[in-house]
């Protein structure tokens, strides 16, 4: 059995594709996995080095309002359907598995002129354009949060990797801190605004390191491959990286996270129950703060608007929240019991049903 995975961009697509990919060739060790992505996104180095292959096509990014470049679309969409059908006449896949994004509007158009089924996969709780146009082609539409306006719409949950869903964090706490070069014993904060970094979380938590390090708390601090921090020196540790591969160890090491609201970020925290203050990205249609909001309303998380954090509100309210245990793990408690952790399989079974 022989399926296409379409997605790539940012974590937020290729880290539910990826964790597909490996509950299909767990529950189907035959099947052949076969993923589709563009040259300007992180697929070109996870794809690979999970071990699938990979197909690049030219990406379509489609203007979020008038502008000549919207002119440009259906030239470069026509290009792209043209790249794609011939991936799919030399793939040949029994099914095709969109997550949205760039890449996944071309993959639904040459499967559809090709015959192939389609499976589309929603990760947020509000549909982009590329995954709306995808489910009116689609034989089963699969969603990460209840409620997803899109026809056909199945709720799985969004997939997310073995090493999230199946963490311990209190098992490897001491093994991911020493990792780190973190106290082992202080409380702990980890600030990441996803595989692109945030400059607004950047410049708002590492502003506030003197009233972090006051209070006790240390950070470990992901600021993206192209983002910079540069908090003051104290006393106590604060570790800057520019990406992390093993964000389990990132979690692990961590008693509240500072992330933007996507559906990875979101599903991930809650899963393993991390408690989180939610930054929802001030650009798009709300998204990521209809994400976020099912987390927070069961207690599990804060939100702050992306235009009120600063670090005088980090310096005022964090400190105070990542050194009160009791608090926390009433936090850890209530987000971890709103995500379901068998997703990849349940979206991998529907896959393999609609290929045979």
């Amino acid at each position: 059995m022989r399926v296409l995975l379409a997605g790539g961009g940012t974590a937020g697509h290729t880290s539910p594709l990826l964790a597909t990919a490996d509950a299909l060739t767990r529950l189907a060790p035959d099947t052949e996995v076969t993923c589709l992505g563009t040259p300007r996104g992180l697929e070109t180095r996870v794809v690979p080095e999970a071990g699938y292959p990979l197909e690049l096509i030219p990406p379509v990014p489609l203007p979020r309002s008038v502008s000549a470049d919207l002119l440009r679309v259906p030239g470069r969409l026509r290009a792209a359907v043209r790249d794609t059908l011939a991936v799919v006449d030399r793939v040949r896949p029994d099914v095709v598995v969109g997550y949205g994004g760039y890449v996944s509007v071309p993959a639904y158009l040459a499967a559809r002129r090709r015959g192939v089924p389609v499976v589309v996969h929603e990760q947020n709780a509000l549909p982009g354009l590329g995954n709306r146009l995808g489910a009116r082609v689609a034989a089963r539409v699969a969603v990460s949060f209840p409620d997803t306006p899109l026809p056909k719409a199945e709720f799985v949950g969004l997939p997310i990797r073995r090493m999230i869903s199946t963490l311990d964090r209190g098992a490897l706490r001491a093994e991911a801190r020493a990792g780190f070069g973190l106290d082992p014993d202080r409380p702990t904060l980890l600030v990441t605004g996803g595989s692109q970094g945030a400059r607004r979380l950047n410049q708002a938590v590492s502003g506030a390191a003197a009233a972090l390090a006051d209070a006790g708390v240390q950070v470990l601090h992901v600021v993206g491959p192209k983002g910079e921090a540069d908090p003051e020196r104290t006393g106590v540790p604060y570790v800057v990286l520019p990406y992390v591969d093993r964000m389990d160890l990132a979690y692990a090491a961590a008693d509240l996270v500072v992330c933007r609201g996507g559906a990875s970020s979101v599903t991930e925290a809650a899963a393993v129950g991390l408690p989180a203050v939610f930054v929802p990205l001030p650009i798009g249609n709300g998204e990521q703060a209809m994400n976020a909001k099912p987390v927070v309303d069961a207690g599990g998380g804060l939100m702050v608007d992306d235009a009120d954090l600063t670090s005088q509100w980090v310096a005022g309210t964090v400190p105070g929240l990542a050194t009160d245990a009791g608090r926390l793990a009433a936090m850890s408690t209530a987000a971890s019991s709103l995500i379901r952790r068998d997703a990849d399989e349940v979206l991998a079974r529907m896959v393999l049903e609609q290929a045979s």
